[in-house]
């Protein structure tokens, strides 16, 4: 992940989407950008137009290979010519969804059309199951269609969820159409470190896939179980013992059973009572690592230990 950095630097991150990826590019001879301004930069999809959203720190810039450098800050007529662009780009989709009927194409689904700056690249972003899809028959009959070098991209369940937006189970606008730049890798643990239920209906989002939620606070539920009391463990409280009925992490509290009624603690009230039971106990039992005497750690002689001080003389250690 690009750390976003305010100071100047011979490295950018552009953005070439609302809530696309950062690539890095060298400043060039563009010394007077800024961040916010448009620009132009060369990209293996010919020529984008992308905004400078930060200055990236050179031992991080440097990780990229054949980095290419700013053309230059993009003109009014040059942000009017994208627009217009954008404009048609409903229009190509339809179109190919029209050539995608007539050959026959029933289990790829076309979710964006997507023109550069210039209108001379055409990207369609579509989705299929059919790892054996031919795509090239309709790519050849889109080329014929329009004036412009087309694309044809396979994308995944999480992207056709951001690409079509809408609201997700939590009733609110989904988090990939509204800030998350990058899909981060979620597993089931996830959703059994924080006690979530692991039927389909609570865990799997809107794509088909694990909710990117089950990310957000999953480090903090992993940090504070490290210290707050496991289910069913006995614990000491200011009522009196109980046992741990449920960890509620975000609140750093336990709730406990203590003869049959429920009460919630908080961490700084807790007396991890086994703990404690076992160190005395094993003070009580004195020391057992040296069999036959010799023993040097106080146990055995009532707390008194003896050592050798730096003349070779035994002391008395209370």
């Amino acid at each position: 992940m690009t750390t976003v950095i305010q100071e100047k630097t011979p490295f950018v991150g552009i953005r070439f989407q609302k809530l696309g990826k950062l690539y890095h590019f060298k400043v060039g001879a563009q010394h007077d950008v800024a961040m916010g301004d448009y620009v132009l930069v060369e990209t293996k999809r010919g020529r984008q137009l992308g905004q400078i959203m930060t200055f990236v720190a050179p031992e991080q810039a440097h990780k990229q290979k054949g980095m290419r450098a700013i053309e230059r800050k993009a003109t009014p007529r040059d942000l009017v010519m994208k627009q217009l662009w954008e404009s048609k780009e409903l229009d190509a989709l339809i179109t190919c969804r029209e050539k995608a009927a007539e050959l026959n194409y029933s289990d790829a689904k076309f979710v964006k059309a997507e023109y550069s700056f210039d209108g001379s690249w055409l990207t369609i972003h579509y989705t299929t199951e059919n790892k054996k899809l031919e795509i090239k028959p309709l790519q050849n009959a889109m080329s014929k269609a329009f004036r412009a070098r087309i694309e044809m991209r396979l994308i995944g369940p999480r992207d056709v969820a951001k690409i079509m937006g809408g609201y997700g189970a939590c009733g609110g606008p989904r988090c990939c159409s509204t800030f998350l730049t990058e899909f981060s890798p979620v597993s089931i643990r996830m959703a059994k470190e924080q006690g979530i239920s692991l039927s389909p209906q609570e865990i799997t989002g809107m794509c088909g896939r694990l909710r990117c939620c089950l990310v957000y606070e999953y480090e903090q539920y992993v940090e504070a179980k490290k210290t707050l009391p496991k289910l069913g463990k006995r614990i000491g409280t200011p009522r009196g013992e109980g046992k741990v009925r449920d960890v509620r992490v975000l609140r750093d509290s336990v709730v406990v059973d203590i003869e049959g009624e429920w009460h919630e603690f908080f961490r700084h009230e807790l007396e991890p009572l086994d703990e404690l039971e076992a160190l005395q106990k094993k003070a009580e039992a004195g020391c057992s690592k040296h069999e036959g005497g010799g023993c040097d750690c106080g146990a055995k002689n009532g707390g008194t230990a003896v050592a050798d001080d730096e003349g070779g003389d035994e002391t008395i250690v209370e």
